[in-house]
């Protein structure tokens, strides 16, 4: 196998030294025009690729960004990633992305694999080491959760307790009384399950909320089963609902599973609001309706807040500088997160919409 031409090569070739080289590589306007073209000539003619790393110890921009997501599984991601890489990609940068969940399994820090990376900046989209994160060096932006807090670094999400108080208002606007709230763990699931709740007390509603242990569609389906069962579990004494605000779209489709289950059928039967409109929500054997945070937007919000930051000096997230920086994700479609319970450093809050599909109705 041919080995990939190093520096060096290139330096031979072109007749300079290897520090004129990476003046080129650089963009340096101390290199004349002659000179300029001869390295250039020199890189094309060997397929030359300049090496991140290398670029990192030499202190210059490697023009890669670290992403951390919870978990590939989760189509909220997909949307997210695609606006985020849209946006990076204007200032020249691209995208490593890990898999929080897999490397926290596999004993691994995306975080300690970023840096030695030398990326220029990091999306943290998903859970990673307190410890960690505290030793970040480069910018950094948190996108689409409020359960990851780093000083100095915006936060690009949707206004989850608005969203939670936007599903359960449509549920009751339809004549429905018995709203049940299936919810999970994290701070994102709190913060739709506490819209929910706030929105059943303004109503003078009775809140039933059950919790379950993840947030997949099986964990959706065995929290609900037993509202429908009618006897033989803890809800049984109790009506089944006649509405249910599911906290993710996974879990929504776990609950109209366990209502057909039981012979139940939606929207006549019962009506169901999903969360995060994911591309499950809008197939046709779904049709689910769901609140949208537009994920894709987010995601574009982030890169574009994330190279402003980069591209204004190299702070480290916990600095004044960063703090300071950290408004610049506000505005064009985004409250102030000040306003609704956020983090006086958070970027902005994308206000939710609600898309309405036949899985719900009015009561009958």
């Amino acid at each position: 196998m041919r080995r990939p031409p190093t520096i060096y090569d290139v330096a031979e070739r072109a007749g300079v030294s290897k520090s004129l080289v990476s003046l080129v590589l650089r963009d340096s306007p101390r290199v004349s025009d002659e000179k300029r073209a001869a390295v250039l000539a020199a890189v094309a003619e060997l397929d030359y690729t300049p090496s991140r790393l290398a670029a990192g110890l030499a202190g210059t921009r490697t023009r890669g960004i670290g992403v951390v997501v919870d978990e590939f599984e989760n189509l909220w991601f997909a949307p997210a990633l695609a606006g985020l890489r849209a946006a990076v990609a204007e200032g020249g940068y691209s995208l490593s992305v890990a898999d929080a969940a897999l490397n926290a399994h596999l004993g691994l820090d995306p975080l300690e694999v970023f840096r030695s990376l030398r990326v220029d900046g990091v999306v943290l989209a998903g859970e990673a080491p307190a410890e960690s994160a505290a030793r970040l060096s480069v910018p950094a932006v948190v996108l689409g959760t409020r359960s990851l807090r780093l000083p100095g670094a915006p936060v690009i999400a949707s206004d989850e307790t608005a969203g939670g108080r936007l599903a359960t208002a449509h549920l009751a606007d339809l004549g429905h009384r018995d709203i049940v709230c299936v919810g999970g763990p994290g701070a994102s699931a709190a913060a739709r399950e506490a819209g929910y709740l706030a929105e059943m007390r303004d109503r003078g509603l009775p809140p039933r909320v059950l919790r379950a242990q993840q947030t997949s569609e099986a964990a959706g389906r065995a929290a609900a089963a037993g509202l429908f069962a009618g006897s033989g579990s803890r809800t049984g004494s109790e009506s089944p609902p006649t509405a249910v605000f599911a906290v993710n779209d996974p879990m929504a489709v776990g609950v109209i599973g366990a209502a057909r289950d039981r012979g139940l059928e939606v929207p006549r039967d019962l009506s169901v609001v999903g969360y995060d409109d994911s591309p499950l929500a809008a197939y046709e054997l779904v049709s689910l309706t769901s609140v949208s945070g537009d994920p894709r937007e987010l995601g574009e919000a982030a890169g574009r807040a994330l190279v402003a930051l980069i591209e204004g000096g190299a702070e480290r997230p916990g600095s004044e500088e960063a703090a300071d920086r950290a408004s610049v994700a506000r505005g064009g479609g985004f409250v102030d997160p000040d306003a609704t319970g956020g983090e006086p450093d958070a970027g902005g809050l994308l206000t939710p919409g609600l898309v309405l599909r036949r899985s719900t109705a009015a009561r009958a």
